[in-house]
This record gives C-alpha cells, structure tokens and sequence, in this order.
C-alpha cells in the first residue's frame, strides 16, 4: 500500500473548456494505493525546476508527468500503460533494452531518452506521449486507432530512467502541456480553475511510496527493488529496524519511525531531511537485546511532515517468532 492518508492534495474534477482534451491516468493502477505520481511538468522558465504548485515534484525542463511503480518487483511483475485518450498511433518503438540509467551495462540513450514508446494524436492539435516502456511490450501500431483505455504496452525501464514509471507528455500544437494546469506553464502557486483530467487526480507534494521492518539497515536498492520487508523473524535476529521509503521530501521535512511491541513502545526517532531529494529513504531500531525479543507482533509507524502538518503515514507489521 502506497498512502493511508494524505493530507495536503490538489485534485480537480476536469471541468476543460471546449476544445481541450480530457484524459485518464495512463497506468492500471490506483494512485492512492498502488502507484503515484513522482514528478510534473517545469514550471519555471528559467533555469531552476517547480511544479504546478510551486514545490520540487519537477526537474529543469521536464515535459511531463511521470507515474511511478513502488517497486521493480511490481514493474517485473507487468503493469500495463493505457491511452489516456482516444486517438491514432502517430509513432512506436519498442526495441530498447530494459536496463535503468546508473547501473552497469546501461546503454547511452541519448537523442532516445523516451526510450521504448508511443505517440498517440488525438485531433485539433493534440497529441499524448508514452515513454519507458518495456520491451517487446508494444501492443499497438502506427496509422491503428486506440480508445481510452486500451492497452498500449506495459512500464518498462528503457530510455532515461532511474525508476520504474510510464512518463506521459501532453502537447497542444507542439507546446508542452500540463495536465494539472493546462492555463499556467509558466507559473506557479495558483489554484487552476480547471484540469484536463476526466476524474479526480491526486496531486501529492511529497508522501510515502513504502514502509517495512528488516534484521539490518537495508540498502536502498533493496528497498527499491521491494525485495527489502521481512514478514516474519526470529526473536533472535540481529536487530530490529523498520524504514520509510519517501518521494518528494523537502529540506526541513520531518520523518518520525516508531515501533510498538507486544510489551508497549521499543523505539522512537525523528529525523529531519537535510537536503531536497526526488527519492529516498531512512531507517532505525534497536540492536537485539540479551535472551532476544519476546515473542508477537511489531507495529512501525512512519509519520512524513512539512511545515508542521501531516504530510502522510504508514504502518508496517512483522512476526517475531
């Protein structure tokens, strides 16, 4: 489960003017349990980076939304991309390798950032893009018609990424638009009167992707790849760590990890975030003490909060036995 409650949202039902195209989520997957939205669109024309309300979900000249996976483990596992309007197929690739930027073996990609993909035109100027899908995915071609919500492939890892997601582009005319406020590009910080989704959308300015205990402080790649939560342990097990994986966070953020046991509270700590990240994450606990832990159940509460308010929370269970 990505959030259990998120308290500082923008979502707008699409109330579009004529013309304008009205779109769904291009991933089948719920954005407030099983996925979420990891960056937006620039929002500011010169050379620094802000979204659509003035906060860090965006990076110097990105031209979309990237919906993003939790896991590689979810991304191995398929999700499919879906049109998020209807349209014909202007454009495919689907020949690029699977292989995440940074990591040995990873192709230059350059001038073939979108890696494996799809454009889609929808009339009037309008026209959706599809980028880092996986491989051998594709499942349509270019002159086909597609409707809202047809499989077009499934999120892959090729292109310019360093995480599993699908980014969508919106182009009016060949300009860059936002989704979440089609009318202001380059501003930010205002409310838009409208969206071009077709249902509610969560804008989320930062939250929790995934929570779990593990005997050690884990590697982030681990946690990445979902293989680091451990169900169940051994009383006896080295030690007793719970974790936050987090997007979006701020300088200033506040992360609170805090473990309940069956004998009431084994450990409470809050870390403040010392710089902005797109991803990251923070652990603590306890070292195993003599004779090992009683035996039941362990509850970890993960508390994200910006500016004094409740960004977001997770818990997390494991089995000592």
């Amino acid at each position: 489960m990505i959030r259990l409650i998120t308290i500082t949202t923008l979502s707008l039902a699409a109330t579009s003017a004529a013309g304008d195209i009205l779109l769904e989520p291009p991933l089948d997957c719920d954005l407030t349990q099983t996925c979420y939205i990891q960056q937006t669109a620039d929002h500011d024309p010169g050379p620094g980076a802000q979204d659509s309300q003035c906060g860090n979900l965006s990076y110097d000249g990105h031209k979309g939304t990237d919906f993003a996976l939790p896991t590689l483990a979810m991304q191995t596992a398929g999700v499919d991309v879906l049109a998020s309007a209807p349209g014909t197929v202007r454009g495919v690739r689907d020949d690029m390798a699977d292989i995440l930027q940074g990591t040995p073996g990873a192709p230059d990609v350059s001038d073939r950032e979108c890696g494996n993909g799809i454009v889609v035109s929808h009339g009037d100027g309008w026209e959706t893009q599809y980028c880092h899908m996986k491989k051998g995915s594709v499942t349509v071609q270019t002159g086909q018609t597609v409707a809202m919500g047809q499989v077009l492939g499934q999120v892959g890892l090729s292109g310019a990424t360093q995480f599993p997601h699908v980014h969508l582009s919106v182009r009016k005319d060949g300009a860059v638009v936002d989704p979440f406020a089609p009318n202001a590009l380059n501003t930010c910080g205002t409310v838009p009167d409208k969206t071009l989704w077709n249902m509610v959308v969560p804008f989320t300015p930062g939250g929790l992707i995934s929570a779990g205990f593990s005997d050690a402080v884990p590697e982030f790649d681990t946690i990445k790849a979902g293989t680091a939560a451990q169900n169940a342990m051994p009383t006896t097990a080295p030690a007793l760590v719970v974790w936050g994986f987090a997007f979006g966070g701020r300088t200033g953020d506040l992360m609170t990890l805090t473990i309940r046991g069956p004998q009431g509270d084994v450990f409470t700590n809050t870390q403040t975030l010392d710089r902005t990240q797109a991803q990251l994450y923070r652990a603590g606990g306890k070292r195993t003490p003599p004779g090992g832990w009683s035996a039941g159940d362990y509850t970890g509460t993960i508390e994200l909060r910006r500016d004094g308010d409740l960004l977001d929370v997770q818990t997390t269970q494991v089995t000592l036995n």
